[in-house]
């Protein structure tokens, strides 16, 4: 959504010029490079970390939330346009597991001794979390989840492994699933860990994405000793929690996701406008490729509109809801097949490896013009978009289930 569509009252106005003068102030070249420069969810860990610190000091680090909390405090249509100017002014993105998954858990779920220790670390960019969720046997069926937790005095001795952790290499504490009981029913029987990266037997071993990135992980533990007062809810229910962590993440960020596949639908109609159509003219000019780029564009302007309508009927703090689950399963889609467009665009570019002029401080120049430089990187990094956090298969059984009522 465009501001110019939404009818602002002064106090509104007012907001969103203090948002816009806050981005003005605050959105660096470096911050700028870093978000272009992002082919996945994150941006480059220390831009996104000093970005964090920006959004603290200036009382807006997690603006959704409890205000008691930190929380600002905003109105649904304060959100809103809060989602739309960052949209527009693409700062960094952070690892947001933290403050966005597992933080309202603690909220829910956790002892005040959890509250007053954990929230204030991650609203100040001090503590990065990981997820321990997936298992090499258990993905998409997550339930199926095996890394046992033995009680032994106070603490628990985790041994087994997780994969796919994002940017478990630059997270401090990870928020996990464990298997402590064995029960008739899988999901009976594991319980939710809150986990220092530091501890003694646990090791991070890299996965590199066919985009050449260093963003997941394996992480094993070998008889890591656990306190018990790091329990998140009680002993074998930790299924109750991870289902409440997974009505945030289907929904995070879906305005800003949004804003930036209608990002993508320009650059890709600016690249073109440069590359040319192997007929003496312009690729902008080729009516097939015009004809894609124009369905797409109307795929995502509903899918946009879809997610600024959810975030004016949603509370604030609140789970965004079942339809969320369905953005987030269309924008990934349609994430995917834009990729597919730019990757067609730029042509014989598209076999070049350059993963070593897509850092913010690189030293080595790009082959080609700029714009050539990300739509392979985001082509193949985007392949996992469909997979993570759940196959579509698993999405709409739960969209069958919780909007179809079958």
């Amino acid at each position: 959504m465009d501001m110019d569509t939404l009818d602002l009252t002064a106090e509104e106005r007012s907001f969103q010029q203090e948002v816009r003068s806050f981005y003005d102030e605050n959105m660096t070249p470096e911050f700028r490079r870093a978000a272009e420069l992002t082919s996945w969810t994150f941006a480059e860990f220390e831009f996104g970390r000093r970005w964090q610190k920006i959004l603290h000091q200036r009382g807006w680090g997690a603006p959704t939330w409890p205000v008691e909390l930190g929380g600002a405090g905003w109105s649904a249509r304060q959100h809103l346009i809060w989602e739309i100017e960052t949209a527009r002014a693409r700062p960094p993105t952070p690892m947001w597991m933290g403050r966005e998954l597992v933080a309202p858990c603690i909220i829910k779920f956790g002892t005040p001794s959890q509250i007053e220790f954990f929230l204030p670390r991650i609203i100040a960019g001090d503590d990065w979390w990981a997820q321990g969720y997936s298992e090499p046997g258990a993905g998409s069926d997550l339930a199926s989840l095996q890394l046992s937790a033995v009680k032994d005095g106070d603490d628990y001795v985790l041994n087994g492994s997780k994969i796919w952790s994002t940017f478990a290499q630059f997270a401090n504490r990870m928020f996990m699933l464990v298997r402590t009981s064995k029960l008739p029913k899988k999901q009976q029987g594991i319980t939710f860990l809150l986990v220092d990266m530091d501890t003694p037997g646990i090791e991070v071993r890299p996965i590199i994405n066919i985009a050449g990135e260093h963003e997941f992980n394996q992480v094993f533990f070998t008889d890591v000793r656990v306190p018990r007062e790091r329990r998140l809810g009680k002993e074998d229910e930790g299924w109750s929690v991870a289902r409440h962590l997974l009505l945030y993440e289907h929904g995070a960020g879906l305005v800003r996701t949004t804003s930036e596949l209608r990002r993508r639908v320009r650059w890709i109609r600016d690249i073109a406008d440069l590359e040319a159509d192997g007929r003496g003219g312009y690729l902008s000019q080729d009516p097939d490729f015009s004809r894609k780029l124009a369905l797409l564009e109307i795929a995502v302007e509903a899918a946009d509109f879809a997610a600024d309508q959810l975030i004016l009927t949603s509370a604030s703090g609140a789970p965004p809801g079942a339809i969320a689950e369905l953005l987030t399963l269309r924008s990934r889609e349609l994430g995917q097949t834009l990729t597919e467009l730019a990757v067609d665009a730029i042509g014989y570019y598209a076999a070049l490896d350059q993963r070593e002029s897509r850092f913010v401080e690189a030293n080595v120049e790009p082959v080609g013009p700029p714009h050539i430089l990300m739509p392979t990187p985001f082509f193949l990094a985007q392949r996992a978009a469909t997979i993570a956090g759940g196959t579509p298969e698993i999405h709409r059984n739960n969209l069958a289930k919780h909007l179809l009522g079958l």
